[in-house]
């Protein structure tokens, strides 16, 4: 879908007017090496994606399930990739209104340049970064994170992380709701998003020290199917969870090429909530934390 269009869609309509579907949480990789690293980890996490995890066939996706557009999570592994993936970011963004996908930026915590790779970003008109604890090696609430989500938000930048456990890496624990939280009081982030409810894997601490905290959260691999015990969330504590914590603070994510478009949508309508909040979840909170 393009996005010049979005307003004029008609894939989800209330009583009083269209909505902008966002998916806030996407991955995609370029064409030459899609195939091995989807492979790679399909193997890690022992399941299989949902499509190939590459730019044709995730909006190939979006039209199926009437997403307007795809924010794309990019994750610098290591600190020399900084450059090529910010590169691909800007490059992307200059054909938003034609794909309908908007890449975020990314940065590794051991990036001593990090205030020029924000100050980057930020000039290139780029709406926020992706970091990853457990793929990147470091807690969230070490000083090199915290110093990275203290000058995105000094630029304006929104910061989304990976947050709980990762299906591919079990037993990691860099992003788990205690450094979550030491991160939360320490520097108090306005533009912060929680990937997956907050904590993937680890629900009962989201509930008693996450859910009511001044953080956005996303709903990325948190309703679909997933190959370990506790995941995914039951609907009726994902009900609650958006109850608690307010759908104010709520953006819906697929984690794409992981999760259906569609099946994430559907759970989010499907919830006993209200017509409003459901809209504000599907579209309405992303557009207006990301400025559009």
């Amino acid at each position: 879908m393009v996005m010049e269009n979005a307003l004029n869609s008609s894939y989800y309509m209330t009583e009083r007017r269209i909505v902008m579907i966002i998916d806030f949480h996407t991955h995609i990789f370029p064409e030459k090496i899609a195939s091995r690293a989807i492979a790679s980890l399909e193997q890690k996490a022992k399941m299989r994606a949902h499509v190939r995890g590459v730019e044709a066939s995730l909006r190939a996706s979006m039209d199926k399930s009437g997403v307007d557009l795809s924010i794309i999570l990019p994750v610098v592994t290591n600190p020399h990739q900084f450059e090529t993936v910010n590169r691909v970011a800007v490059e992307t963004n200059e054909h938003t209104k034609e794909t309908g996908l908007l890449s975020f930026g990314g940065i590794h915590p051991d990036n001593d340049n990090y205030r020029e790779i924000i100050q980057f970003l930020a000039g290139h008109g780029c709406k926020g970064i992706k970091i990853h604890p457990v793929y990147q090696g470091v807690a969230i609430d070490d000083i090199r994170f915290l110093r990275i989500i203290d000058c995105a938000e000094e630029y304006g930048l929104v910061t989304i992380t990976h947050a709980g456990y990762d299906i591919g890496f079990p037993g990691e624990e860099q992003s788990l709701p205690v450094h979550i939280c030491n991160m939360l009081d320490e520097i108090k982030p306005s533009r912060m998003v929680l990937a997956h409810m907050g904590g993937w894997g680890c629900w009962d601490q989201v509930m008693d020290h996450i859910i009511g905290r001044d953080v956005y959260l996303d709903t990325a691999f948190s309703t679909t199917s997933a190959p370990r015990e506790g995941a995914p969330l039951s609907m009726d504590l994902f009900t609650v969870m958006i109850q608690k914590h307010g759908a104010d603070r709520i953006v819906m994510g697929s984690d794409s090429p992981w999760s259906d478009q569609l099946d994430s949508i559907n759970a989010i309508k499907n919830c006993n909530i209200p017509e409003e909040s459901i809209t504000k979840i599907l579209g309405d909170n992303a557009k207006k934390l990301l400025q559009l």
